[in-house]
């Protein structure tokens, strides 16, 4: 399951409504890819379709997807919003990962 807090979803409905998409039926998609410095990274987008291939999970009221790939790397990470003095953006608290690159954007297993 992945969660998300509640500023990450103040901050997610603003910029779904912000491109065009709607909470209360679209989709974010968390996905893993290969690169940053760190050897993982974390790639937030918004879709309007699930495919049979995702993980759907609802953190009332944002819906995530993930492909299953993606999902055996965010088991049990919850998506933050950080406005803090060291800048502002999503953090993923992801409690497999063993270590993290200072910027947070990546990471290994």
């Amino acid at each position: 399951m992945i969660k998300v807090n509640d500023n990450a979803k103040t901050q997610l409905s603003r910029l779904m409504s912000e491109s065009g998409f709607d909470v209360a039926k679209d989709y974010v998609r968390v996905q893993v890819k290969s690169g940053g410095c760190s050897g993982l990274s974390y790639d937030l987008s918004f879709d309007h379709n699930a495919s049979e291939n995702d993980q759907v999970f609802e953190d009332d009221p944002v819906k995530i997807i993930v492909d299953k790939k993606s999902f055996l790397y965010l088991i049990g990470t919850t998506l933050e919003y950080s406005g803090g003095l060291n800048g502002k953006g999503f953090v993923f608290n992801n409690p497999n990962a063993s270590r993290t690159c200072g910027c947070g954007d990546s990471f290994s297993l």
